[in-house]
């Protein structure tokens, strides 16, 4: 009971460590970002992106890793052309990486659990109509579940896949690997592209298992925050 009672009490730490960074990250990744309750707007590639956002669920707020990798596409278009490029963003959440995904010119579907689609859904109708070359679409993924039968790998096929703060405290990082090996396996040509902050050792662990299916190279690496960037691809 004692142990089951101070695993309890991290797990609360880390929820609240992990709302409070949702809520403050504002001030170390982008000053020309302004924050009301719910809403939050950028400017990024040459459009202002208007994101609501909820406190009612992880999804539907944006995190570091989103706007880490939103602006490291925008600065870097040589290095990563999206220009009608086919892109899927995994745990996409509020949409933001999703719309500047599609403002690059990418064919983007943006994918997250059932209840996150409204929030998302209205996110990226909102800042993409009339502005992207293709609309982006929406489709609802859990991972790790019915892969193949939702997204055929002789059907569903992507240049890139997107992934940002995707690792955290959650009981589904096995899944989250299966997810990203589906839609990048060997001889695919599909690269994953994936931000994230460091917080906790089962991100170090999960690094370990990543690095043991993908061959890894680190684009980036920002120190407030301990921020990384990754590009990968399956190994043969």
């Amino acid at each position: 009971p004692g142990e089951i009672g101070e695993q309890r009490t991290h797990l609360v730490s880390d929820c609240k460590q992990m709302a409070s960074e949702a809520l403050d990250r504002l001030n170390v990744w982008e000053p020309s970002v302004y924050y009301t309750l719910g809403k939050e707007s950028f400017f990024i590639a040459g459009y202002e992106i208007c994101i609501r956002e909820s406190l009612d669920s992880y999804g539907a707020l944006i995190w570091p890793g989103a706007v880490a990798l939103s602006q490291f596409l925008e600065n870097n278009r040589q290095q990563v052309n999206l220009l009608d490029k086919a892109v899927l963003e995994i745990g996409a959440g509020t949409g933001l990486l999703s719309i500047v995904a599609s403002l690059l010119g990418a064919w983007v579907t943006a994918t997250d659990l059932p209840e996150i689609l409204p929030n998302l859904t209205f996110n990226l109708s909102r800042n993409s109509k009339s502005r992207c070359r293709y609309t982006p679409q929406v489709r609802a993924l859990t991972w790790g579940q019915d892969l193949e039968r939702d997204f055929p790998c002789t059907s569903c096929r992507y240049d890139y896949v997107l992934a940002a703060d995707v690792v955290y405290h959650h009981d589904y990082l096995e899944e989250l690997l299966a997810t990203m090996h589906h839609f990048c396996r060997p001889a695919s040509g599909t690269t994953l592209l994936w931000a994230n902050k460091v917080r906790f050792q089962s991100d170090l662990r999960f690094k370990e298992s990543f690095e043991g299916c993908f061959n890894t190279t680190l684009l980036t690496e920002l120190e407030e925050g301990d921020m990384r960037i990754y590009k990968a691809t399956a190994r043969e």
